[in-house]
């Protein structure tokens, strides 16, 4: 199973932008994997832990916000369709990723 963490906090002010960054921060530590910007996903084995993964994120939520959780299966998950327009990014991803020590 997949668990997926949809979130859409506010940042308006230096307290909301440090609630953003401790969530952001517990994602990454419990191990959670960003697909695209507020959108991150963790592997569950079953259920059971699906719900408990679920659970330290609703014990962690910041004061204001929005925050959404889905569960689906692997199958589900790989059906997932991705479609690409033009995307420019900073990140290197051919050749000259390439770092000789």
């Amino acid at each position: 199973m997949r668990v997926i963490v949809f979130f859409d906090l506010p940042v308006g002010t230096s307290a909301q932008r440090r609630s953003y960054n401790q969530f952001r921060r517990m994602l990454v530590k419990e191990g959670f994997l960003m697909m695209q910007e507020s959108v991150y996903t963790k592997l569950a084995l079953n259920a059971t832990v699906a719900n408990a993964i679920m659970e330290r994120v609703r014990d962690n939520k910041p004061p204001q916000g929005l925050i959404q959780m889905l569960t689906v299966t692997e199958r589900q998950f790989a059906k997932m369709e991705l479609v690409l327009g033009e995307y420019r990014t900073e990140i290197i991803d051919d050749e000259r990723r390439l770092v000789i020590l």
